[in-house]
């Protein structure tokens, strides 16, 4: 299939989300984008998949990113029923679209009878790595676009040991997500019915908390803190992303009281 033909198969479609569809239309005397959009499928590997949002197989939407979920979804299927239980943690940060796909891969999950545990706001990736642990749940998803620009989004997925999923465990989800190639025919529960059914699970500060004590114990010069740590003149700034409020407390509980932020660059921004 050309990809006049999948670009056409997203007009056709009477599902599609009306925002992408504006999309579509803008591009409809663009070949260039148009190609781009729809020319292959988003890369995805141990580091997961990233790029420009909008309408395409090729762009972070939600129907890509139901379609990698889909893949982890199909291999947690085959995987024990202790081991599918365990769930996946999910945690998102301030670019657009980032709680959207976070609730989408939660509804993807749901569809298979498999528990997620959302964040109830924007956290980094770190905090995401100490919560697969902490619940112990099998894997996470972390949806950043990390250094990109605003108009990219990213999708990352994270084995039982906070890691990124190794090499093998990351092809077998690249197949099955392959083998889904219709994306529109991907169930995704809302929010409402993950919430009914008990299959999602938001995540508060008791994590918050836990990962900062975690945190306390590998602070290391803690006499050189002690000595100079009140005193000290620090500048931090978040760059609007998710770092606020946790580099905040991890700095308070070390020692440092002699620091402030950019405001100009404080709050979560695209």
């Amino acid at each position: 299939m050309s990809y006049r033909d999948t670009y056409q198969q997203w007009v056709d479609e009477p599902t599609l989300d009306p925002e992408l569809k504006a999309d579509l239309k803008n591009m409809a005397d663009d070949e260039t984008t148009k190609e781009e959009a729809f020319a292959a499928p988003m890369a995805f590997g141990t580091a997961g998949m990233r790029g420009v949002l909008g309408a395409g197989i090729g762009r972070m939407n939600i129907y890509t990113v139901r379609q990698a979920t889909e893949g982890l979804a199909r291999f947690m299927d085959t995987l024990s029923d202790e081991t599918k239980a365990r769930g996946v943690a999910i945690s998102y940060d301030s670019r657009y679209m980032s709680q959207e796909f976070a609730y989408e891969s939660a509804g993807v999950l749901g569809a298979h009878g498999i528990k997620s545990y959302v964040f109830d706001q924007l956290r980094p990736t770190p905090e995401l790595s100490f919560a697969v642990r902490h619940l112990k749940t099998y894997a996470g998803i972390m949806i950043t676009a990390s250094h990109n620009p605003k108009q990219y989004n990213g999708y990352k997925i994270y084995g039982p040991d906070g890691g990124q999923m190794p090499p093998e465990e990351s092809d077998k989800i690249t197949k099955y997500a392959r083998s889904a190639a219709d994306l529109f025919a991907i169930k995704s529960l809302n929010v409402h019915v993950l919430r009914a059914k008990k299959l999602m699970q938001p995540i508060g500060e008791d994590v918050d908390e836990a990962y900062y004590a975690e945190v306390a114990t590998v602070t290391i010069n803690h006499d050189l803190i002690n000595k100079v740590g009140k005193n000290m003149s620090l500048v931090y700034s978040p760059l609007h992303g998710t770092g606020r409020i946790p580099a905040q407390m991890v700095l308070r509980n070390a020692g440092f009281e002699n620091f402030r932020l950019v405001p100009e660059q404080s709050i979560a921004d695209p």
